[in-house]
């Protein structure tokens, strides 16, 4: 627990001040000795009056100063010095005096007062709160419905400094309309001006400060933090307003602890142990600390007995101003001390004040008219008197006089003070004499600014005062404690890191990294079992992220993204160009092919009449390399940019166009069977094949293929599928097969024509003297045998622009495959070797070979193939 505000006793008589309708408490032998080295404990001590002079009736101020005291009953029964409520006590009297000996603010006025100790009980609060709602000069509180006439005790309360004190006593006050300023309550419950319409305070509320902290947090980096508060309202209030603000801040909390006001407690020991092992096992680095300085007295003394290694603590001036928690033996050990205090001016001649006071108590004058007013006091007044605090020296308060946030106390008595002139309607030389209500004050305190040590003031609509913050550090040269100014808190945070000894004894920085801050392109994903705690991931491709947020947003169908992008792009169109490399070589070989053909068919049409031309099937010839033109001029239908039309005519022309190839060399083929393996049947069957019948053959092998293709339709032609799946940066446009069993048909037709041919020439032999056709054609079916093999295989497991390549390819294989086996050779003898184009050679040029001798005696030649 905390102390409490001790005054000393020895100060009561300067309390009091020289008139005698001040009542000044408890003053004795004790009181006035020369032996001030005891440092006894606070009690309570109020300063709660009337005061009046020559010109005035009676005006009052009430001013309520609390402290921080062990005890658990509604007495100061066991407490200790506090300096810093001693100070706050001399600065509110110090801020009367300078009121009442004022000739302008209330001229004619004089302040008088009561002072209360509150010892942080809320027990002990509640007895002189009460006391001051009671009716003017009497002890009893009036039951009224309206209470806009009642005139209690005093005018207005200044105080109590604790948060979870004014929460008990701000509806009380609001009820009866009295005002109440504190100097140090920071909960944002007290914002709330509906329900605490009465209440202000001297001090910004704790919003403001965490808001502070968090930034402070965020611009070391630090967010793997440990939250710990006392057990009260400040501490509890301060650490649900840090939460709700961090998270938005991306700082990820190791734990939230809770450490006891009541020392007292046998568990409190426990607590505080405990709180030190989470520590410990969660190895966070910073500690955050919202709690009075009795409660981070307890925590920071078993944190070193406890060995606990050196932490970053960040804290408010409720404990790094407060001699309690800097007197701790070996504090030092642990580690770096830094946090926010109110930005606050010293006030110009109080330290000489202070002095004058304790100057003043030494004399014997001083002591025995205390002890005549003593005498005087009512019981109602006069707390328990705590002889701990009998002895208390200038030397005691000095190291803390020079840091103590006195102004508050200052802004606090004065915000009155102005409304009260206004309210009087004083003027700079007098006050009207009149009778004043509380509630009259509060349209002054809300409406108008005011000014004190030198500066503007006023309230906001949440009936406070924002006047930020100083960031502070702890600095320590040989065991002296220093406070540095490391940076402020307006409208934003500075930071002079350069002043922050931020190391440890090895020269690291502290770290308290849970997580890094992502870039762009990546997501948090969580580890362990913190859920704020992460590792940073890249976007995988498709995805993006242009915050740091923790799911990656997926692109549109039409859109893609590399790894760890900030943006999507629209996808561009694949298929086979006409400009890219490898169509280049396909149109190069197509090219190729067609010189060919058309050589092939220039050759034939003026060698005709040949006997040659005539043996290879004459016009039928010149058809089939008119089939081989279109075919390879099919190939641009797979080039560029397909769509459902040329998808749908594809397949056909390519089986149509072998397919009348085939019929060809299918005519040739049974012609060269009859002759070899039926010479008997030949001169009967042989006119069919030749002549103009020969055309009707073909069409009828054409006729089943067009009829296939009908079916193909039907049962489904090919399609356009546009693919966003295959590539990664690019949508696919490709055609897709509907119906396998179509394609089956198709193929398979072309297919059943070429083993026909392939099986009626392979086995057929030809006397060296004569021309093999049979030869050719069995070559040329061979090719595209294992053309279409390998065509298959790679058609069915391509989904690719390569399967566009493979068709072309395939086409033109098969093409150059019948040029080369069956067209070259013979335009080579047209060309270069004209003297074996005779009917001699090419006539006789196959025959049946003979089973023997007898045979060949008995049986004439069977006649050669006819020409053509």
């Amino acid at each position: 627990m905390s102390p409490c505000t001790s005054v000393s006793p020895v100060m009561h008589r300067c309390l009091c001040g020289q008139t005698k309708l001040i009542r000044c408490e408890r003053c004795s032998e004790p009181l006035c000795s020369q032996d001030k080295t005891h440092k006894g404990c606070g009690y309570q001590d109020a300063l709660t009056v009337p005061c009046t002079s020559a010109l005035a009736t009676g005006r009052m101020l009430n001013s309520t100063l609390t402290a921080l005291i062990t005890h658990v009953t509604p007495v100061c029964s066991h407490c200790r010095l506090h300096v810093d409520g001693l100070i706050w006590a001399l600065g509110m009297k110090f801020a009367i005096d300078q009121i009442n000996n004022s000739t302008s603010l209330l001229p004619g006025v004089k302040l008088g007062y009561d002072m209360y100790d509150t010892c942080f009980e809320p027990a002990v609060t509640l007895q002189p709160s009460l006391l001051f709602l009671t009716q003017n000069s009497t002890t009893g509180i009036g039951v009224l419905c309206n209470y806009s006439d009642y005139q209690p005790r005093v005018t207005a309360v200044i105080g109590p400094y604790m948060s979870s004190l004014c929460l008990l006593t701000a509806k009380l006050f609001s009820f009866f309309w009295i005002p109440q300023v504190s100097y140090g309550a920071t909960s944002e419950k007290l914002s709330n001006t509906e329900l605490y319409p009465t209440f202000y305070r001297a001090v910004p509320s704790d919003k403001s400060l965490m808001e502070a902290v968090v930034l402070l947090l965020t611009k070391l980096g630090w967010n793997w933090i440990a939250v710990i508060g006392s057990d009260d309202e400040y501490g509890r209030g301060a650490q649900e307003q840090f939460l709700n603000i961090a998270e938005n801040h991306s700082i990820c909390i190791a734990f939230e602890g809770i450490i006891p006001t009541d020392l007292a407690d046998p568990n409190a020991k426990h607590y505080l142990e405990y709180t030190i092992n989470l520590i410990n096992s969660t190895q966070v680095n910073i500690i955050v600390l919202f709690s009075h300085s009795l409660s981070a007295q307890a925590l920071l003394e078993h944190s070193i007995r406890m060995g606990l290694s050196k932490r970053v603590w960040i804290g408010t001036e409720t404990w790094l101003l407060s001699d309690i928690a800097t007197s701790i033996p070996n504090i030092q050990s642990i580690g770096i001390v830094l946090g926010f205090i109110m930005k606050t001016s010293p006030l110009p001649g109080f330290q000489d004040y202070v002095a004058h006071l304790f100057t003043s108590v030494e004399q014997e004058d001083f002591c025995q008219e205390s002890r005549e007013l003593n005498q005087h006091l009512s019981p109602d007044t006069l707390g328990t008197r705590c002889r701990q605090c009998d002895h208390v020296s200038l030397q005691a308060v000095l190291p803390s006089l020079s840091r103590a946030q006195v102004e508050p106390v200052h802004v606090a008595v004065y915000s009155v003070a102005h409304a009260l002139h206004r309210a009087l309607g004083c003027t700079q030389h007098q006050c009207p004499r009149a009778p004043i209500r509380p509630w009259q004050l509060l349209q002054f305190l809300d409406t108008f600014p005011f000014e004190a040590n030198g500066q503007q003031f006023r309230f906001d609509q949440s009936h406070g005062i924002s006047s930020g913050y100083k960031l502070i550090f702890w600095s320590w040269e040989n065991d002296t404690l220093q406070y540095l100014f490391v940076g402020d808190y307006g409208e934003s945070l500075y930071i002079n890191e350069s002043q922050m000894e931020l190391h440890t004894k090895d020269f690291k920085e502290p770290t308290a990294e849970c997580f890094k801050q992502c870039k762009p392109g990546q997501v948090r994903q969580t580890k362990g079992f913190h859920h704020c705690c992460y590792d940073c991931t890249d976007c995988p491709e498709n995805t993006w992220n242009a915050k740091d947020s923790s799911t990656c947003t997926p692109c549109l169908q039409h859109q893609w993204s590399p790894a760890r992008s900030t943006r999507c792009y629209d996808r561009s169109e694949r298929y086979l160009f006409w400009t890219e490399p490898l169509t280049i070589a396909l149109l190069t070989l197509m090219s190729i092919t067609m010189s060919l053909a058309c050589l092939a068919a220039v050759l034939f049409l003026k060698n005709l009449e040949t006997p040659l031309v005539q043996a290879s099937g004459g016009k039928l010839s010149l058809f089939a390399l008119l089939t081989l033109l279109l075919l390879c001029l099919s190939c641009c239908l797979y080039i560029g940019k397909p769509s459902s039309n040329i998808c749908m005519i594809q397949p056909m022309v390519y089986v149509l166009c072998l397919s009348a190839c085939f019929s060809t060399f299918f005519i040739k083929s049974l012609e060269i069977t009859l002759v070899t393996e039926f010479p008997h049947c030949a001169p009967t069957f042989l006119h069919w094949l030749t002549q103009r019948r020969a055309w009707l053959l073909v069409a009828l092998c054409l006729l089943p293929e067009c009829l296939i293709c009908l079916g193909y339709l039907y049962l489904g032609p090919d399609y356009l599928v546009v693919d966003y799946k295959s590539l990664p940066t690019e949508v696919l446009l490709l055609c897709n097969t509907e119906s396998w069993f179509a394609f089956a048909l198709m193929h398979g037709y072309n297919g059943c024509l070429g083993s026909a041919c392939f099986l009626c020439t392979f086995m057929v032999e030809t006397s060296a003297k004569k021309y093999n056709f049979a030869r050719g054609i069995t070559f040329a079916f061979l090719i595209y045998f294992i053309v279409f093999i390998f065509f298959v295989a790679v058609f069915v497991t391509l989904k690719t622009i390569l399967r566009s390549v493979a068709q072309i390819g395939t086409m033109l294989v098969i093409s150059l495959g019948i040029l080369v086996t069956y067209y070259i050779p013979k335009c080579y003898i047209i060309m270069l070797k004209p003297h074996l184009n005779t009917v001699d050679y090419f006539q006789n040029s196959i025959e049946e070979e003979p089973e023997d001798s007898s045979t060949r005696d008995n049986n004439p030649d069977p006649p050669s193939p006819a020409p053509q």
